[in-house]
């Protein structure tokens, strides 16, 4: 059997760096995390809730667009600063948008001590991060596209950033069909192995009406 292991928490230390920085007391530590995850939960569910609203729009533009690549927390005594790293941000640009993030947060955080300050990193090359891409592929298959195209396009848009390698897995009931399979496209170098190779990785899960497909990237940005 082959040795698996997440290629970002392979590196985590070397090309890959946390995102999330606070000090915590043992005892104390179970509670931040949560804190972190009730953080990132709030701040998704309000894009995907806003994104429902207005979902009229190009493939292009829809597929891609308010896509969060990570989201960075960093707590002080009396501060949480939360970094919100997004590609092509339409809806969060909004002044009001921000404000009623940040009740929500509030509301979720319960933190009567710390204020929140919300700050939007928009990304420079969206085609680089492989959420952006995941993205894509998930609304295309949605939209009844062909798993191979959707997963050719996808490669095509890698093209507009400066990549050395990207590999697209995507396992499931493809096109319908009763026995599960997966499908895998290459193009490049992708040196797993390599701790010194910085790699971009995500996992993202699509809901289709012939149940539920699983998508793998894997993208080589450089080697340091």
């Amino acid at each position: 059997m082959g040795q698996k292991i997440n290629p970002l928490g392979f590196r985590l230390g070397t090309t890959q760096n946390h995102h999330s920085f606070w000090f915590a007391q043992p005892k104390n530590y179970s509670e931040g995390l949560q804190e972190d995850k009730k953080i990132r939960n709030c701040i998704k569910n309000y894009i995907q809730k806003n994104r429902k609203k207005g979902s009229n729009r190009k493939i292009e533009s829809d597929s891609s667009s308010e896509v969060i690549t990570h989201i960075e927390i960093q707590k002080e005594i009396d501060t949480i600063h939360v970094i919100i790293h997004i590609g092509f941000p339409n809806l969060l640009k909004k002044k009001e948008a921000i404000e009623e993030l940040e009740k929500d947060l509030q509301k979720e955080v319960n933190s009567v001590n710390q204020r929140l300050n919300i700050a939007i990193e928009k990304v420079k090359e969206p085609y680089r991060q492989p959420n952006i891409l995941a993205e894509y592929i998930a609304f295309q298959l949605k939209n009844r596209v062909s798993f191979r195209k959707a997963m050719k396009k996808a490669i095509e848009l890698t093209k507009k950033a400066d990549i050395k390698g990207v590999k697209i897995k995507i396992a499931g009931r493809l096109a319908g069909k009763e026995i599960a399979r997966a499908e895998c496209i290459k193009k490049g170098r992708l040196p797993l192995q390599t701790i010194r190779a910085k790699i971009d990785y995500c996992c993202y899960p699509i809901r289709t009406i012939y149940g539920v497909l699983g998508v793998k990237i894997w993208i080589f940005v450089e080697e340091e």
